[in-house]
């Protein structure tokens, strides 16, 4: 039988402006969007809105930014044809949420908290990540153990579809990881612009902070099965769904595999909620051309 799965997408997707015609179109919307200035206690929609691309390229703001456009898309569709849901890294709390395992409030909570301690974590060991394209997920790997030394490290951080990796550790590991990276195969190897080492070990200075928000976190059994990162299979339990958030932290994104599990249990729809059309990408480049994808996070696609 044919079942249709809701992804939800992380860092990277937000643009300036993002929710602004959600705002003024959707009545639905814009009760999630004042209820979350209201939780949060300052003003994330105007940095949503706005034009400052530094504001919103932090972390601490990015994050929650994500989680409010992802459920306020949620709250102006009909979401009763979800059968199944995944996120990417952050995006895993807002499939968290619209599966009805964590409330709204919690969620953001939890969002606006993952994002501060990362950023912190960020400034006190700086890192990076690179995109490497054309290269298998084995030959990556071992190019991690070889581009990692006694006091620096590197790992895959993203598995993002096949060919397509982005590591992530110390700089001097991934320096040394993309300089190697040709004449291991890859077609290209690409620096990013981001603010820490995501899904690296050096994420483990934020790792006691959000594991004691994490034990506060009220969470109850999703509606619908939800594919973890850490795992990329789907889970109802949510003790175990407590726990790889937690691992989630330091521990790479299996979206390939995710996506292939979700339609190994009958996937053939996916529907990416929230900004951009960065996973609608992935389905594709994963399962091929035949899956239908859907994306709504704007009022025109709603």
């Amino acid at each position: 039988m044919s079942r249709t799965a809701f992804l939800f997408p992380g860092q990277g997707s937000q643009f300036t402006g993002m929710a602004a015609d959600l705002y003024t179109a959707h009545a639905h919307a814009r009760n999630v969007l004042d209820r979350a200035d209201a939780v949060l206690d300052f003003g994330l929609t105007g940095i949503m809105f706005g034009d400052d691309e530094a504001a919103l390229k932090a972390t601490q703001n990015t994050q929650p930014a994500l989680y409010v456009h992802s459920m306020a898309v949620l709250a102006a569709m009909d979401s009763s044809a979800m059968d199944m849901a995944a996120g990417h890294s952050l995006g895993e709390y807002s499939a968290l949420a619209a599966a009805g395992a964590i409330s709204f409030e919690d969620g953001l909570r939890m969002v606006r908290l993952r994002g501060e301690l990362m950023a912190g974590a960020g400034d006190e060991r700086p890192g990076g990540m690179a995109a490497l394209i054309g290269m298998d997920d084995a030959d990556v790997e071992s190019l991690c153990v070889d581009a990692s030394d006694a006091t620096t490290v590197v790992q895959p951080a993203n598995y993002n579809s096949p060919g397509q990796i982005v590591i992530s550790g110390d700089a001097l590991a991934v320096e040394r990881a993309v300089a190697l990276a040709p004449d291991r195969g890859a077609r290209r190897a690409i620096p990013l612009p981001v603010s820490g080492a995501f899904h690296s070990p050096l994420m483990a200075h934020a790792a006691d902070g959000l594991a004691e928000g994490l034990r506060a976190l009220t969470i109850v059994a999703p509606r619908v099965p939800v594919y973890l990162n850490v795992t990329g299979e789907a889970c109802t339990d949510p003790e175990e769904i407590r726990l790889r958030l937690l691992e989630q932290l330091t521990a790479p994104v299996r979206w390939t595999q995710t996506l292939a599990a979700m339609h190994r249990d009958g996937a053939t729809t996916f529907v990416e909620v929230g900004a951009g059309k960065v996973l609608a990408g992935l389905v594709k480049r994963t399962l091929g051309r035949d899956v239908e994808t859907r994306t709504v996070g704007t009022a025109d696609e709603l």
